[in-house]
């Protein structure tokens, strides 16, 4: 199959007022003029119904992507201990999207350490459930060594690369390589700062090294400049 570069925000309100999107009856359906992959950063807060994961999925273009975050319910508050049933809930909602489902992502707590057993039995259990792609965000040092990164590959989990990074290999991907996926959530301010032309530069190179799909997520929504980098991106 042929290698894809999806590129998007976190969030499509980004579009909602914004000249330089095409029309549409809503403010998705005006993201989707633009971009070809969108981040769902609301499961994170809520539950949304099948119906509206449909709904989404039937409103884009062909070719078009939802990549979602897994609720907080299972990665901050459970801790990812004892979730087998809110798992399941959550895999039946977001596979209304259909063909239009890309990666689950698993952004665990700054406090969560890497516990080779926890992680495992969790890890092991969420890919039973979906064949979907999952990426994880692990925001706690301990994460970042050979036996984590050999742990989420057995489990065909890719690391996001994330910017700011905790620690150096933070920013690079790890873990299975079969989907790469990039977090940059803005710097120096996080959630505000834009990337100058020569960081969306280097970003572009390094994309080219992998064969793989590759997924690129601008979390800079909170002053807009997420819609300029991934734009400006795009044209690299």
């Amino acid at each position: 199959m042929t290698r894809q570069v999806f590129i998007g925000c976190a969030g499509w309100s980004v579009a909602s007022g914004r000249a330089g999107f095409g029309a549409g009856a809503s403010v998705l359906e005006r993201y989707a003029t633009r971009f070809t992959a969108v981040e769902i950063n609301s499961s994170f807060y809520r539950p949304h119904r099948p119906a509206t994961y449909a709904r989404w999925a039937a409103s884009t273009p062909p070719g078009f992507r939802f990549s979602v975050k897994v609720p907080k319910a299972i990665t901050h508050t459970a801790k990812l201990r004892d979730v087998q049933f809110p798992l399941a809930e959550f895999i039946e909602q977001v596979s209304h999207l259909g063909g239009k489902l890309g990666p689950l992502l698993v952004q665990l707590p700054p406090s969560l350490r890497f516990d080779p057993a926890l992680a495992g039995e969790f890890f092991a259990h969420l890919r039973q459930l979906t064949p979907a792609n999952i990426v994880c965000e692990p925001r706690h040092a301990t994460w970042f060594t050979p036996e984590a990164d050999a742990l989420l590959d057995t489990h065909r989990v890719a690391q996001v690369a994330a910017d700011p990074a905790i620690v150096p290999q933070a920013a690079r991907p790890g873990g299975s390589m079969d989907t790469v996926y990039y977090r940059w959530h803005g710097s120096p301010r996080r959630y505000y700062s834009a990337y100058t032309p020569d960081a969306l530069q280097g970003l572009a190179q390094e994309i080219q090294a992998f064969e793989g799909d590759v997924w690129v997520i601008f979390d800079n929504t909170a002053g807009g400049e997420a819609v300029g980098n991934g734009l400006e991106l795009k044209l690299k």
